[in-house]
């Protein structure tokens, strides 16, 4: 449904070469990002880019989140924003 879209997702990244980033999404569910430099394992960053596929994503602009990032109150929050209380995020 946001391939093509610019997308923003925080993942939880569990392998990186430089070139290809893999990881979770708060939601769980596994990302590959292109695009990002080499990013530490174990840290979190919020990507902004393009959906490539429901698992991909070219990184346009990232930012690490660090190690302590609370992912679970994160995706509450991002459900809510796209479900019961939408109209307070627009």
């Amino acid at each position: 449904m946001h391939v093509g879209k610019k997308v923003r997702a925080v993942v939880h990244v569990t392998q990186s070469d430089g070139e290809i980033t893999t990881g979770k999404s708060t939601d769980e569910h596994q990302l590959i990002v292109k695009g990002l430099p080499h990013v530490s394992l174990m840290s979190y960053v919020e990507v902004i880019g393009i959906a490539e596929s429901d698992q991909s994503i070219r990184a346009e602009t990232w930012t690490n989140f660090g190690n302590t990032f609370d992912a679970q109150s994160y995706n509450q929050v991002c459900q809510l924003a796209n479900g019961e209380f939408k109209g307070l995020f627009l």
